[in-house]
């Protein structure tokens, strides 16, 4: 039996504009072993969003083959979706709504009988310590919670693989830390394979099993952080923005170049 939960050859995507065509994705290969935490890296416009949204089944492949979670991405994308789950950058949350009720929700969407969807949703609080809070309204959730929440949603179908875009972008050190500590969690626990997409190169050095860095809609680089950092940087006391400079010569958004005094 194979160990690898993604397995993707030749993954393209072009847009069709008035313009003309723009291949945003020009052939992508790259795989991830169950269990292994995975770092998606590029620089604006580099293709790494296309291809995100590509293997969480939010975009159709103009060409190549993907298998996700044991499932052909292109004629099983139900089933992908059935066995994924998938955490953007930008919540989906209802101000409205208590975080037990979006739970539930959540479980009922992926056709979990009530009792059982309210049993999942005091489990997750629990896992992800959100017990004390499932009363409370989302909107009333710091930061870290509301990330916190919109993690325990994508982990309701117990997925074998679990994407997440830009998790911390906007959370203090004490809570981005907290959620560096999760991420751990979750692979530790439940063998998931966590594939990351994240501009803080440090996030990615502390996390990631293996880096993937895309480019012009192609990997250019990749490896783990150490082998990256040895290969294009000098060596292990390199920063993985070093080796990310050296790749491709870009700085990657939300990092910020030093201000000369």
């Amino acid at each position: 039996m194979s160990t690898s939960a993604i397995h993707v050859r030749g993954l393209t995507r072009t847009f069709d504009l008035k313009s003309g065509p723009v291949h945003a994705v020009r052939g992508i290969d790259l795989a991830a072993g169950r269990g292994e935490i995975l770092g998606l890296l590029g620089p604006n416009g580099a293709g790494k969003t296309t291809t995100l949204r590509m293997l969480t089944t939010l975009l159709a492949p103009s060409g190549g083959d993907a298998t996700i979670a044991g499932c052909d991405l292109r004629r099983d994308p139900a089933g992908v979706r059935r066995r994924i789950g998938y955490v953007a950058q930008a919540g989906g949350l209802d101000p409205g709504c208590s975080v037990r009720e979006e739970l539930v929700t959540q479980g009922r969407l992926h056709r979990l009988p009530r009792p059982d969807a309210r049993d999942r949703a005091a489990e997750l609080a629990s896992d992800l310590d959100l017990t004390g809070l499932l009363e409370r309204p989302t909107a009333a959730l710091s930061g870290g919670q509301r990330r916190r929440l919109e993690i325990a949603l994508g982990l309701v179908n117990r997925p074998g693989v679990l994407f997440l875009d830009e998790p911390t972008t906007g959370l203090d050190p004490g809570s981005r830390a907290e959620l560096w500590d999760l991420i751990r969690r979750i692979r530790a626990e439940h063998g998931t394979t966590v594939v990351l997409t994240t501009h803080y190169l440090d996030e990615a050095d502390a996390l990631a099993d293996r880096v993937v860095v895309i480019d012009a809609g192609t990997v250019v680089a990749e490896g783990s952080p150490a082998d990256l950092k040895a290969r294009y940087a000098g060596g292990p006391a390199a920063s993985l923005q070093d080796a990310f400079l050296a790749i491709t010569g870009r700085r990657p958004t939300g990092e910020r170049a030093p201000v000369a005094i």
